[in-house]
């Protein structure tokens, strides 16, 4: 590190770099998702199967980055402004169950054939894109805080 550098510049780097991958690795699967979604009707078949099978790739991905990018830094305490901790640790309950409805639509369907669970993939994945926008939105108040963006407290 320089000299004239301020200590926290590295860590500010890496929490920087840590969301970048994140953001990253989100918008790829958003995009495989849009694919997923503007490819219907759903027809069994191995296009329709190898796109699922990217997607759910992308989507269990995604969910890994959010939680070894972002949250596993603030949990192991390497965060050290107590105000983004306060908010990370509301919010992550809400975290953890969206992470819990992308690996049980990884393990839905993530497996061949698809046959069977195709009439219900329209469905699932109109639920699984409003909870993955909430999750977002979730996301995005961590990031807004890391970045130094931190709500203020409502005035009296």
């Amino acid at each position: 590190m320089a000299l004239d550098q301020p200590a926290g510049t590295d860590r500010r780097a890496r929490s920087k770099e840590r969301v970048a991958t994140l953001v990253n690795s989100r918008n790829e699967t958003l995009a495989l998702y849009s694919d997923l979604a503007n490819n219907r009707p759903y027809r069994p078949g191995e296009q329709t199967e190898e796109m699922l099978r990217r997607f759910c790739q992308a989507l269990v991905d995604y969910a890994a980055s959010a939680h070894f990018q972002l949250y596993r830094y603030i949990v192991e305490n390497k965060e050290r402004r107590q105000a983004v901790v306060a908010l990370a640790q509301h919010i992550y309950p809400q975290i953890a169950a969206s992470t819990d409805a992308i690996l049980d639509f990884n393990d839905r369907y993530d497996v061949a054939p698809l046959d069977s669970r195709l009439p219900a993939l329209a469905g699932d994945l109109s639920e699984l894109g409003e909870m993955l926008a909430d999750r977002i939105q979730l996301e995005d108040q961590v990031i807004a805080a890391l970045d130094g963006n931190l709500p203020q407290p409502a005035r009296r």
